[in-house]
């Protein structure tokens, strides 16, 4: 076992002097090594300290940029779209209300007019943009009401949002286009997606009743109970279920 030796400590016997030697001799080599790695560590920044200050350089110039981008270009972008936004959104509000004239507002809402860009511009103009994405739902519920429906799959399949309502609704009308293209499997999975999305007053007995007759009308009935059953249960006071008990007597006959 080592023993601590003192400074200026002197062996008195030949094997305390041999231990000394090779404690002495140990600890060269040790810094020895120390030093070595050191120097070669040393070298090795020496040799290559262009290609480290270029690496540093690429990064503090990427993280520069990046901001520079986010602050001079992506935020100027996201208002400008914001803006035009209004134009068309005026149009595409007045349609949904309107009794009359309703093509030419949607037409309006998507192509624009003196000037102003429309639903259709945006997306092309101002992609990758919270405004371009709200475009495509416009876009595409205006086709929608306009009994174009592959055009409303081809907007609103280009739409997301987490939003309860609006994300709920684009499902919903994906469902309703591919309904009237004939093709309710289809619409039985966007209907069902739009139910998932989130549980509302509004949305949820909404979809949940359109999945159910979709399903009656394919001939699952039983499918179509569950959806009839969750409206009875769980929105008894929405707007679908005051004739919910009709609906759930043809689905439970011959179930």
């Amino acid at each position: 076992m080592a023993t601590y030796k003192k400074r200026g400590y002197k062996p008195e016997t030949k094997a305390e002097k041999q231990e000394f030697d090779e404690q002495e001799s140990t600890t060269a080599e040790v810094f020895s090594s120390l030093d070595e790695g050191a120097s070669r560590s040393e070298e090795w920044v020496s040799r290559n300290q262009n290609y480290i200050l270029g690496a540093i350089g690429v990064i503090a110039i990427s993280v520069l940029g990046y901001l520079a981008y986010s602050q001079f270009v992506v935020k100027p972008k996201e208002t400008s779209a914001a803006n035009e936004m209004y134009y068309p959104q005026q149009y595409f509000d007045q349609a949904l209300t309107s009794t009359t004239a309703k093509d030419s507002l949607f037409t309006l809402a998507l192509e624009g007019a003196e000037g102003k860009y429309g639903f259709k511009d945006i997306i092309e103009e101002y992609s990758g943009t919270q405004a371009a994405n709200l475009a495509n739902y416009g876009a595409g519920m205006s086709y929608l009401n306009m009994n174009k429906y592959q055009e409303a799959i081809n907007y609103l399949e280009n739409f997301s949002s987490d939003d309860a309502i609006l994300g709920a609704l684009a499902k919903g009308g994906l469902g309703d286009a591919f309904m009237q293209l004939d093709q309710p499997e289809d619409a039985l999975g966007y209907y069902e997606a739009a139910v998932a999305h989130s549980t509302n007053d509004y949305t949820t007995p909404k979809f949940l009743y359109k999945a159910g007759v979709t399903a009656l009308e394919m001939g699952d009935k039983d499918k179509a109970l569950g959806f009839f059953q969750r409206i009875k249960d769980e929105y008894p006071k929405s707007e679908n279920a005051g004739s919910i008990d009709a609906f759930i007597g043809m689905a439970k006959s011959g179930a």
